[in-house]
């Protein structure tokens, strides 16, 4: 059953950051996952559960994490939901806790699974959505985030935030390109 924890209290000897070649079981591992919390957190769905992040484009290489976006119609009437994901197996971190309620499955130490309960149509879900369907249609682009991924892996293997971080110039530009 998953539970609540605290990074800080992660195992030291935690899985490096990798980025795998693409898994063309991925699409297939996010159906399965995404059946399953259909039905847990229906209660609190508000339009389909979507597949987001690197394992969501079509040949990229990635982390070998699903990225899985479930929309809500707000943090404070899905706070129940929290629980609901725990009974699947989610670990639940309040990071980001006023854009999303996040998971991660099975533990903070191995992930296969990242689950994000964001607000529906908010600025978190269109950016998500917007950067997904870039690198799907932009071979070119996609290649370029998948550079910058595996230099960023290698610069930072054991240091998830500064990971993510160093991303977030290059999904703003993508995102919203005026403002590069």
């Amino acid at each position: 059953m998953g539970t609540d924890f605290n990074p800080k209290d992660a195992p030291v000897a935690a899985a490096p950051i990798e980025i795998a070649p693409y898994n063309e079981r991925w699409p297939a591992m996010f159906a399965a996952e995404a059946a399953l919390l259909q039905s847990a957190l229906a209660p609190w769905l508000v339009a389909p559960i979507e597949h987001v992040g690197s394992t969501a484009v079509l040949g990229l290489r990635a982390k070998p994490v699903i990225d899985i976006m479930a929309p809500v119609q707000d943090l404070p009437s899905s706070a129940a939901a929290i629980e609901a994901a725990q009974a699947l197996g989610y670990c639940f971190y309040p990071y980001m806790p006023h854009q999303m309620h996040w998971f991660c499955k099975p533990s903070p130490a191995h992930r296969t699974h990242h689950l994000h309960l964001v607000p529906w149509q908010g600025p978190l879900w269109r950016e998500r959505l917007a950067f997904r369907d870039a690198l799907r249609a932009n071979a070119t682009l996609a290649l370029a985030y998948v550079d910058l991924k595996q230099r960023l892996a290698a610069q930072h293997p054991h240091d998830r935030e500064a990971y993510t971080q160093g991303k977030s110039a290059f999904v703003g530009a993508v995102v919203m390109p005026s403002a590069s």
